[in-house]
C-alpha cells in the first residue's frame, strides 16, 4: 500500500504536476491523520470496555466478601448476646444467692465458658483495587466512596475495639481459669458474686460497645450492598 501510494507521487512529479502532487500530498496526510484519530478511538473504546469489565468483577467481588462478612458478624452476635444477657440478669437484686444459686452458676457459666469470638472482614478484592490504584479509575464514585469508608473506617473501628475485647476476654479467662476448667462456680454470698461481676464488668462494658459498633457495620454493610448494581 505504501509502494503504491509512493509510486502515485513519484508520477505527478515526474509529469510535473506539482499542483497535483501537493493536493494528494495534503488528502494522503489527512487520511494518515483520520487512520490514527480512528485507531486511537478504537483503542480508547477497548480500554474503556476493560476497565468497565474490571469494575464489573471488582463489585462481584466485593458483593461476596460483605456477604460472608455479613455471616461471620451474625455468628459473632449470636455468641456476644447471650453474654450480654447472662450478665444483665445477674446484675439485677432479685436474685437470692439461696435460691438462686442454680441460676447463678448457669449465668456464669453462660458468661465464661461460651467462649469469644471477635469479627476481621474478608479483603482480598478490596485490597487488590488499592494495590494498584484500581478503584479510584472506577466510574461509580459515590458507590467506591461508600466501600473506601466501609473498609478504611468501620471495619478498622471494629477491628480495634475486637482487639481491646481480646485483652479483656484474655484477662478474665486466666482470673477464672480454674472455674472454667472445671465448669463450676462456687457462689457462696452475696460478695463472692458481687466481686465476680465486678470481675466481669470491665469486660462486659467493651462487649456491649463492640455489639453495638458490629450492629452498626452491619447496616452499613447492607447499605453497600443495596447500591451495587446486580
Amino acid at each position: 500500500m505504501i509502494k503504491f501510494f509512493r509510486k502515485i507521487r513519484y508520477n505527478l512529479m515526474s509529469e510535473n504536476k506539482t499542483g497535483k502532487y501537493f493536493k494528494y500530498a495534503i488528502g494522503e496526510i489527512v487520511l494518515v491523520v483520520i487512520g490514527i484519530l480512528i485507531a486511537l478511538q478504537i483503542n480508547n473504546w477497548n480500554e474503556s470496555r476493560k476497565q468497565k469489565q474490571a469494575e464489573i468483577e471488582f463489585l462481584k467481588g466485593i458483593k461476596n466478601d460483605l456477604s460472608q462478612d455479613k455471616l461471620f458478624i451474625e455468628q459473632v452476635l449470636n455468641i456476644t448476646e447471650p453474654k450480654m444477657q447472662a450478665f444483665k440478669k445477674l446484675n439485677t437484686d432479685s436474685l437470692d444467692i439461696s435460691k438462686d444459686k442454680a441460676s447463678i452458676d448457669s449465668l456464669l457459666k453462660v458468661y465464661l465458658n461460651t467462649g469469644q469470638r471477635t469479627f476481621y472482614p474478608i479483603s482480598g478484592s478490596y485490597q487488590a483495587a488499592i494495590s494498584g490504584n484500581q478503584i479510584n479509575t472506577y466510574k461509580n464514585k459515590e458507590l467506591m466512596q461508600s466501600i473506601i469508608k466501609l473498609y478504611n473506617s468501620s471495619y478498622e473501628r471494629v477491628i480495634d475495639n475486637g482487639k481491646i475485647l481480646d485483652i479483656r476476654w484474655s484477662d478474665i479467662s486466666k482470673m477464672y481459669i480454674h472455674e472454667r476448667r472445671s465448669k463450676k462456680f462456687n457462689v457462696t454470698d452475696s460478695l463472692y458474686l458481687t466481686k465476680t461481676l465486678d470481675d466481669l464488668y470491665f469486660h462486659f462494658i467493651q462487649l456491649q460497645w463492640y455489639e453495638n459498633v458490629l450492629v452498626l457495620t452491619s447496616n452499613e454493610i447492607d447499605n453497600v450492598l443495596n447500591k451495587i448494581p446486580n
